[in-house]
């Protein structure tokens, strides 16, 4: 691990789509965000209507690989994982993890599975991140890349908000210091978590169009339960989030985006120096946690670097949600993208 401590063995859960051809050229790594997990296509897979046959990322062309973080609560070793020395779980004795523990991670699994160079590593958000680390990590191992809607580093606002929802984790009674597996979990404090996390999802236009200042039928007035459609909606989504994740991960996992800083003292021009893979970077015009400038920094990066990179900012008023709701752009792009990588790279390119 990069903070000095040591994890092992370690469980890396992932699924496939697709198949691998003979020569294991045609592989490609999907990478998750902060809340994902292996389940990227398929009947209610986050991205199904990105993968799939005929679809940007089509499984008759192509060999889709999604794998859940280390960290993570989806069947990757996590903080709820049992802790070999124990026979109890991590909990916050869980050591502290980076995005390049994750890539790293990552790598063992493809060297598992006998790739020795993936045809595109893509992602959004978090996954993004995963997606830059692999450039810099392991330039020799990918033919193309894809980060969406993310940055190189995060800003103080960006930190502020994980540090908000982090505390909301911790002032829950029921945290106990990360040790509550057994017992009562810090729902309240995962909920509001992720109730702030989803505001900085969603943008001002987008919340206007799906709520407006609508109040709820059955509302209470002048009561504190939740009067507008967008409160109601809120507490919707942070009590349905603590059904499927774990409030340590959380922990970790954000920590883990915060501590990400690709230039580290490093100069802009020389980050991606000698890397072969084309780019290809991803923004959304109405991106406020992830905004368009930081993608544009991460373009700049590329091409003082030499790298062959495209840009495309997409007009798009869901927010940092577009990612996973303006396909129909990805779709085409991501398609016409690893239509040039393929050909590129028959011609010996």
């Amino acid at each position: 691990m990069e903070s000095g401590e040591e994890l092992g063995p370690i469980t890396l859960a992932y699924e496939t789509w697709g198949e691998l051809n003979s020569q294991k050229s045609n592989a490609i790594l999907v990478v998750h965000a902060l809340s994902g997990d292996t389940h990227a296509a398929g009947d209610n897979g986050w991205w199904e209507s990105l993968i799939g046959p005929g679809k940007g990322l089509d499984t008759n062309k192509y060999f889709i690989i999604c794998s859940n973080v280390i960290g993570g609560c989806r069947g990757s070793t996590g903080p709820s994982s049992i802790n070999p020395k124990t026979g109890e779980p991590y909990g916050t004795d869980f050591p502290l993890v980076t995005i390049g523990d994750i890539v790293n991670a990552q790598k063992r699994l493809i060297d598992h599975l006998g790739i020795e160079k993936l045809h595109n590593v893509i992602g959004g958000s978090m996954g993004g991140m995963q997606v830059l680390q692999w450039m810099v990590s392991y330039p020799a191992k990918i033919r193309s890349a894809i980060p969406i809607a993310t940055t190189m580093k995060h800003t103080p606002q960006q930190i502020a908000f994980n540090e908000v929802g982090r505390q909301a984790i911790i002032a829950d009674p029921d945290w106990n210091n990360g040790h509550y597996y057994g017992s009562a979990v810090p729902a309240k404090g995962l909920a509001l978590a992720r109730m702030i996390g989803h505001i900085t999802y969603m943008s001002d236009a987008s919340m206007t169009e799906k709520f407006g200042r609508r109040v709820r039928q059955d509302k209470e007035l002048f009561k504190f339960s939740p009067e507008f459609e967008v409160e109601g909606y809120l507490q919707y989504r942070g009590n349905n989030f603590t059904k499927r994740f774990d409030a340590n991960s959380y922990l970790y996992i954000t920590k883990a985006i915060d501590y990400f800083n690709l230039l580290n003292g490093n100069n802009i021009a020389s980050i991606f120096r000698g890397l072969k893979a084309k780019v290809l970077v991803i923004s959304f015009k109405s991106d406020w946690l992830y905004p368009t400038y930081q993608s544009q920094e991460i373009v700049k990066a590329c091409k003082l670097s030499g790298v062959e990179t495209t840009y495309c900012e997409i007009n798009s008023a869901y927010g940092h949600d577009s990612f996973l709701l303006e396909t129909d752009q990805e779709n085409e792009l991501v398609s016409h993208f690893l239509h040039g990588v393929t050909n590129a790279h028959k011609g010996g390119k």
